[in-house]
């Protein structure tokens, strides 16, 4: 059974994006006074909990939809972006999606302005919601009553036909409690219980790459906008997929472009949402247009997935529209030379617009998702340790014999696996990548990121060693014959 879907919808600038973050506990929607900041529907699972005076209440959960201002550009100043595009073209598309919202929800919070009162627009939004069938599901909720005072005037909005408002300020909090009781007592209990995908998939890339497209194809629907003009996409919108019994959060988020080129703090935000967007992601699908040359922004996005050791795959888009003559293993030899970081990243051809590959890909996250969780036995990595000993070890320039006194996988999501050395630095660089590669192709998961942490014979708790200092395998050096396991101890012993 699927979760109470709750939708904020009004005009612009009246605080529903801030009530949607003081909602889900985060600043998950971009605020910013400028109209049109919201244009997707931008959702979240939330958990609102019970009463205070209810001593054996539980918590409850719904979908919280975030919409875009309805008449978003009647506003002066808004309508033509930094290149010109104009924006108004988008309008159809963002009321078609605050329509979907209301339709598909099972209560509507109508927002408005108690310090502006009711408006022309207001009273429009108003209309269409009683005369849709849908006014048994609304509640008007009057915004920016900071004080008592304000009380009064957010009665006035009882005039629109649609009942008496609730009261609330988003930004101070004033009368939190009561609203939040208020909202947990429309949730069905029969229908609230907490469903969290457990995979969260992040599709990133530049502008116009095509990551709204593909979001939609994953969706069967068009779940967000998709437009010729660039940077349609502000926010980090989560859509839920299934895959056959599984159930993924496919993270569709703004295109990255250069710091310089960025037209407002609203570029800023939605920059920060993409980094975040990575940071609570499982799997990461870095988007390519085949068509274009990779540039200084996917190598610095590659960066940012490769430090966050995020298993990523690379996803080549439009490939139906390059070159004739382009041969797929010159480009994938260009792939490896322009994004060295991302050697061990699969990557999938598709046409994002005729949903073509969705179906695969889908199913190569799913894979690299298990792979992140594989733990391998204490036996099995001493095992591959000795191999790869064997066939190549560092030495010191100054005779000094480099050993491996222990190595045990201690966590998962990324793989990571502790190694209690004589001398950490004789591990570093050149050696470290030779390590790592052979891993990849000894070990269970081949196509994500590995980590390696290389540490001193001392006493270290559990704890210490999922956290602690690590290196990369980024660094420079060279490699030699030399090393031998020492003292390693029968599998379920204690780690060092």
């Amino acid at each position: 059974m699927s979760l109470p879907r709750i939708a904020i919808v009004g005009r612009p600038n009246v605080g529903k994006s801030s009530l949607f973050n003081r909602l889900a506990g985060a600043r998950v929607s971009i605020v910013d006074p400028t109209p049109g900041v919201t244009r997707d529907r931008v959702s979240r699972f939330v958990e609102i909990r019970p009463p205070a005076e209810l001593e054996d209440g539980v918590s409850r959960y719904a979908e919280i939809v975030d919409t875009g201002g309805y008449g978003v550009y009647a506003a002066d100043g808004a309508r033509f972006d930094d290149v010109g595009a104009d924006l108004s073209t988008l309008t159809r598309h963002i009321e078609s999606q605050i329509e979907r919202a209301a339709e598909e929800s099972d209560l509507i919070l109508f927002v408005v302005d108690a310090q502006a009162g009711p408006t022309r627009l207001d009273e429009t939004i108003a209309g269409m919601l009683r005369t849709s069938g849908r006014a048994g599901k609304v509640v008007v909720v009057a915004n920016k009553v900071d004080s008592d005072s304000w009380e009064a005037d957010a009665m006035e909005f009882a005039a629109l036909g649609l009942g008496i408002p609730e009261v609330t300020s988003a930004k101070s909090g004033f009368k939190k409690r009561i609203f939040f009781e208020f909202i947990w007592n429309r949730i069905d209990p029969a229908s609230a219980l907490h469903v969290d995908p457990e995979i969260k998939l992040a599709i990133v890339g530049r502008r116009n790459a095509g990551k709204s497209t593909l979001v939609n194809a994953m969706a069967g629907d068009e779940r967000v906008i998709t437009s010729e003009i660039a940077g349609t996409t502000r926010d980090a919108v989560d859509v839920q997929v299934e895959i056959g019994p599984r159930s993924l959060t496919v993270i569709d988020t703004a295109g990255i472009r250069k710091k310089k080129s960025w037209s407002d703090q609203i570029e800023a935000y939605s920059h920060q949402r993409t980094i975040d967007s990575i940071d609570r992601s499982n799997v990461v699908f870095m988007m390519i247009d085949a068509t274009e040359p990779i540039s200084q922004v996917e190598k610095k996005l590659a960066k940012e997935i490769v430090d966050r050791f995020k298993p990523v795959a690379i996803i080549l888009n439009k490939w139906d529209l390059t070159k004739e003559d382009l041969v797929l293993e010159d480009y994938l030899e260009y792939l490896e030379q322009e994004l060295p970081g991302l050697a061990y990243a699969p990557i999938i051809r598709m046409t994002a617009t005729e949903a073509e590959g969705v179906r695969p890909a889908l199913r190569m996250a799913l894979n690299l998702f298990e792979q992140a969780s594989h733990r391998e036995s204490t036996g099995r990595l001493n095992a591959v340790f000795k191999e790869i000993l064997d066939r190549r070890g560092p030495s010191s320039r100054l005779g000094t014999r480099a050993k491996i006194l222990y190595v045990s996988q201690v966590a998962i999501h990324p793989p990571t696996i502790v190694l209690v050395v004589n001398k950490p630095d004789l591990f570093k660089g050149g050696y470290e990548r030779y390590i790592l590669n052979r891993l990849h192709e000894e070990l269970p998961y081949s196509e994500v990121p590995i980590r390696l942490i290389f540490s001193e014979r001392r006493r270290l708790g559990l704890s210490e060693l999922k956290g602690g200092a690590h290196r990369t395998g980024r660094e420079a050096g060279d490699g030699a014959d030399g090393l031998e396991i020492a003292d390693l101890p029968a599998e379920g012993e204690d780690v060092i």
